[in-house]
């Protein structure tokens, strides 16, 4: 052995930190400091999870938490494996850009592999930890906004640049196992977009907010994403005193229109989808809900171009729950994609917490199955560590407990398929229009006369009862 590959061998030993030889990758503990995490170097191919193995499923008897309990992605539900029921996906953006910060509190996660810089280096070594993540969890899917994976730059060319650097090696790491369910520009936290970015009331913004999104879209169907999303977060109005909400609406619109015309220019062929945001940050928005978006889209003839990407946290925020928002959505055709989160009850914001209610969980998995399934949508884990949760093996937990807790859901949807009691209930309940006159009133061949005929002819209608409680009693059976 060489006296230089000794030293070397020494000096790792001191660190607890093994690079067998310069022939191959370090590898950093991820429960070590800074002093072994590649020294900056954007070429650094170390493990960043060391002490993770790849996941499993080991069935609901097992006290593993790094096991999965009831997510089996080969096994075979209602006609569908598993993972194309599910197609999961890894926000980057929680998972490798959360700092656990809040409205009132400091950031509290510092993974071993940050040095504290937004440089280009340091984004492709989070770039290397978010393949790794993906590969050791078992999730072929991923998602980014683009300034969470790239640096700012002092000028919109320099921003390209720094993006597609990064796109290019995130291209290398997704080989052929894994692919992108979708990227997004970020337009809400550069102070450019305070009044918003295609209803900003300058148009240089709304320039500058094109051309950003120009370039997502580029670099989403570079990566073969299969989705695009428009957020809707900065969008919307405060107060009326100061806005000409017919103005911004128009905008809005004629800036979704460029990007349909533009997406058809460069031959992606991917769904473009909106994202309903309540209260993100203004008490209205343009996008408030799946109904308020669905009307939005009529009314400027966008329909057949985009459809929802249903956030449940977001669906809570609006006043209703997540099963109404997707069922909203897939009645009109426009059920896209699903943030896969919830909300407390008691918190007054979008606390992007995972999904662990079993009962929520299945409702989710019933719009799912009677829409066929979300592809080319999936579940996208937009959702984040609570901010005491600070262990790297945390990141692993939440999205195993969220996996499992969809995998839940539908297998008791296929539980309550199977049993058919929940369905020949609710059929039960409309069999009155299983008559010669129900089907003429849903054919819109029933006008006024006729229904004012049958109305004499019946008398007082007798109401029979909806069973609501024994509809939860045969859900809960389920659970």
């Amino acid at each position: 052995m060489k006296t230089t590959e000794i030293l070397l061998l020494l000096l790792c030993l001191n660190v607890v930190c093994f690079s067998a030889l310069p022939s191959a990758p370090a590898t950093c503990p991820a429960d070590l400091g800074s002093e072994c995490s590649g020294s900056g170097s954007d070429e650094w191919e170390g493990e960043f999870f060391p002490g993770i193995p790849k996941i499993k499923y080991e069935g609901p008897s097992s006290k593993n938490h790094l096991a999965f309990k009831w997510y089996n992605s080969e096994e075979v539900i209602l006609g569908k494996k598993m993972k194309d029921w599910l197609r999961f996906s890894v926000a980057f953006w929680h998972t490798f850009r959360g700092s656990g910060a809040d409205p009132f509190g400091a950031p509290t996660k510092f993974w071993p592999w940050e040095d504290g810089t937004n440089s280009l280096a340091m984004a492709k070594r989070r770039m290397r930890a978010n393949f790794e993540f993906l590969e050791k969890l078992g999730v072929e899917w991923w998602c980014f906004h683009d300034k969470d994976i790239s640096p700012d730059g002092k000028t919109l060319e320099e921003n390209n640049a720094n993006l597609d650097e990064v796109v290019a090696l995130a291209k290398e790491l997704q080989g052929s196992k894994i692919r992108l369910l979708w990227g997004t520009a970020q337009l809400f936290s550069h102070p450019r977009y305070m009044h918003g970015a295609a209803t900003s009331s300058e148009v240089g913004v709304y320039a500058y907010a094109a051309a950003q999104v120009k370039k997502a879209m580029e670099v989403t169907h570079y990566l073969g994403g299969e989705n695009y999303v428009f957020w809707g977060g900065r969008e919307g109005y405060q107060t009326l005193l100061n806005t000409d909400m017919e103005r911004e609406l128009n905008h809005l619109a004629r800036f979704l229109e460029a990007a349909v015309a533009y997406k058809k220019k460069i031959g992606f062929n991917g769904t473009l989808l909106i994202e309903p945001k309540p209260q993100e940050p203004t008490k209205h928005q343009y996008d408030w809900d799946a109904a308020t978006s669905a009307n939005f889209l009529r009314k400027y003839g966008l329909t057949g171009e985009f459809k929802l990407n249903i956030e449940c946290n977001h669906a809570t925020l609006s006043g209703h729950s997540c099963h109404h928002e997707l069922e909203t959505a897939r009645i009109n055709g426009l059920l896209g994609n699903i943030d896969a989160n919830t909300g407390d009850p008691q918190i007054g914001w979008d606390t992007d917490q995972f999904l662990t209610d079993i009962g929520e969980a299945t409702l989710v998995m019933l719009s799912v199955v009677r829409n066929g399934g979300l592809a080319p949508g999936g579940f996208n884990f937009d959702a984040k560590l609570r901010r005491e949760s600070i262990d790297v093996e945390d990141l692993f937990i939440a999205h195993i407990s969220g996996m499992d807790t969809l995998a839940r859901g539908l297998r008791n949807v296929a539980k309550l398929i199977e049993d058919g009691s929940l369905s020949e209930l609710v059929h039960k309940r409309y069999e009155s229009f299983d008559t010669e006159i129900g089907a003429l009133i849903e054919a819109g061949k029933a006008d006024f006369e006729l229904l004012e005929k049958k109305a004499l002819e019946w008398g007082e209608p007798e109401v029979a009862s909806g069973k609501q409680e024994l509809a939860e009693m045969i859900f809960q059976s389920a659970l």
